[in-house]
C-alpha cells in the first residue's frame, strides 16, 4: 500500500530541485497552487481543457486528482458512515474500495456535446460553451496551450472570467493571448512544442501531489 511520505512543501521543493529551469515560473506555480487549494477548500471544482497532447494532459490531470496519486487516500468519514448505515456489510465493503477524490472535469472528454456544438455552432467556442454551462463562481478553469494562442482556450478563458470562474493558463515562454486573459499564467521556459509539454508534466504532477498532501489523510 502506498504511504504518505512527503508534505506539500517538500513536494514543491523537490519539483524545483529536479527541474531548476522551472524556477523562472516559481511565482506563478505557487499562485496557481494557492488558487487550486482555495477552490477545493471552498468545495469548488476544476475544469480542464487543451488540444492534442494538451488534451491528453487534461485527462491525465483529472486522473491524478480524482483518485489516489502518491498515497492511498482515506474516504470521507461521513460518507463511509452513511454507506455502512444504509447498506450494512455491503456498504462497509464498498467503503473499503473507495478513495478520497477532488472533483475535476476534463472538458476534452465530452465528445458528443463537443462534436455537436462544433458542427452546429462553432468549433472554436466549444470549450467556452462547456465552461459557461458547467462553471460556477469560485471554480477554476485550467487552459493548456503550448503557444498560448489556441483560440478555443482563449475563448474558454473569456467565458470563465464572465462566469466568475478563476483561470489558470499553462503555456510556453511567450504566454500568448492566454497570458492576457488568465488570472494566472504559468509560462514554462521553452518555445518548442514538445519541450514545452515536457515541462508541463512535472508542473501539473507537482500541483496535484501538493493538493493531495494538503487535503487528504492516509488510509
Amino acid at each position: 500500500m502506498k504511504k504518505k511520505t512527503m508534505t506539500a512543501l517538500q513536494i514543491r521543493q523537490e519539483l524545483f530541485e529536479r527541474y531548476p529551469a522551472l524556477d523562472a515560473c516559481r511565482g506563478s506555480i505557487d499562485a496557481a497552487y494557492q488558487e487550486l487549494l482555495r477552490c477545493y477548500r471552498d468545495a469548488g471544482k476544476l475544469l480542464v481543457a487543451g488540444n492534442g497532447g494538451s488534451c491528453s494532459d487534461s485527462e491525465h490531470i483529472t486522473g491524478e486528482l480524482m483518485k489516489s496519486f502518491l498515497f492511498h487516500r482515506a474516504l470521507e468519514p461521513q460518507f463511509e458512515r452513511e454507506l455502512t448505515s444504509a447498506f450494512g456489510q455491503e456498504g462497509q465493503e464498498l467503503a473499503a474500495q473507495l478513495e478520497g477524490g477532488l472533483p475535476a472535469i476534463p472538458l476534452t472528454a465530452m465528445s458528443a456535446i463537443s462534436t455537436a456544438y462544433a458542427n452546429d455552432v462553432s468549433g472554436s467556442a466549444t470549450f467556452a460553451q462547456l465552461v459557461h454551462v458547467l462553471g460556477a463562481a469560485g471554480d477554476v478553469f485550467l487552459g493548456i496551450s503550448t503557444s498560448g494562442n489556441s483560440e478555443n482556450i482563449v475563448k474558454a478563458l473569456m467565458a470563465a472570467k464572465a462566469k466568475g470562474v478563476r483561470t489558470i493558463a499553462l503555456t510556453g515562454r511567450s504566454g500568448g493571448r492566454c497570458a492576457q486573459q488568465s488570472d494566472i499564467c504559468i509560462r514554462v521556459p521553452e518555445d518548442e512544442t514538445f519541450k514545452i509539454q515536457e515541462y508541463h508534466l512535472p508542473v501539473y504532477h507537482g500541483l496535484c501531489a501538493m493538493l493531495e498532501a494538503d487535503l487528504f489523510c492516509e488510509r
